[in-house]
């Protein structure tokens, strides 16, 4: 199961560890390297379901994304998990592990001229709305509560790939592990009110600001409305059951799916423009 014709199924070598949440592996498969995420990490298997449920609705909703696959991981190759020392903290579990495309690139800097040489502009409109849509707390946001707090920044999390025309970038939606319960475990409350009807924005970084384009949001608004429930549904069956989602679980992610669209169809324009502009005949 994948994105495209890009289908690894062998884990070769290990190469390095990164002391992300995920404890993600750069690995050489038999179709190249890619970035894996695997059973066996601290917050449980339920971000890697997360981030195979979230890019597919990022490619749902027009965002360009990895190539990315399900793979099996056996005890042939050992692949550990580090911290931020180098220190090995423990290893991957045997068992389906989320694996995207090694491609060319950086993560964004936080500059504004970086964001200026993307060929996808469009996609910071639209990674927002996708963001918002899927309570992603983990490239720009707040902590819930009416009173100011201090946001959550994660710049790396925004990656500008060079496989595009020579001095421009391509934008890609990476990293979807922290999408709708911002790295906690599925329940069966998931689509309880309170997350359905969560008012916040969530990756509008202040940079993103000026590159916003209100065209744009509105039919990445009208887009959320044509996610029907077999369309999720599709979606949310290719979990493996090894990542141990409950099916109470299951069905909660699909009700707060389709719940936030409405939601976020609704309200994202006004949410990003709250005073209406004036328009003069």
């Amino acid at each position: 199961m994948g994105s495209t014709a890009w289908q690894p199924s062998m884990i070769r070598k290990f190469i390095r560890g990164f002391p992300s949440s995920a404890r993600t592996a750069l690995v050489e498969t038999d179709s190249g390297l890619g970035y894996l995420k695997a059973m066996g990490g601290p917050e449980g298997p339920h971000t890697l379901a997360a981030e195979l449920v979230g890019t597919q609705l990022a490619g749902r909703l027009g965002l360009s994304t990895l190539d990315w696959a399900v793979i099996m991981l056996d005890d042939i190759v050992e692949i550990p998990f580090v911290d931020k020392d180098g220190n090995q903290t423990g290893k991957a579990e045997a068992g389906p592990a989320f694996i995207t495309r090694r491609e060319s690139g950086d993560t964004w800097s936080g500059d504004e001229k970086q964001l200026r040489r993307v060929v996808n502009p469009q996609d910071i409109s639209r990674l927002v709305v996708f963001d918002t849509w899927t309570l992603n707390c983990d490239r720009h946001s707040f902590p819930p509560g009416e009173a100011p707090k201090k946001a959550r920044i994660n710049r790396s999390n925004v990656f500008l790939s060079e496989e595009a025309p020579e001095g421009q970038f391509e934008l890609k939606a990476i990293d979807h592990t922290h999408c709708f319960t911002c790295g906690r475990e599925w329940t069966r409350k998931l689509s309880g009110v309170t997350m359905v009807r969560d008012t916040r924005v969530f990756g509008l970084f202040p940079e993103f600001r000026s590159f916003l384009d209100r065209n744009t949001v509105v039919q990445a608004a009208v887009d959320l409305t044509k996610i029907d429930r077999g369309t999720a549904a599709g979606i949310t069956r290719t979990i493996p059951k090894g990542w141990e989602v409950p099916k109470e679980a299951a069905d909660a992610l699909l009700d707060l799916i389709l719940g936030r669209a409405a939601f976020v169809a609704e309200t994202i324009e006004d949410r990003l423009w709250p005073q209406n502009d004036l328009v003069f005949d």
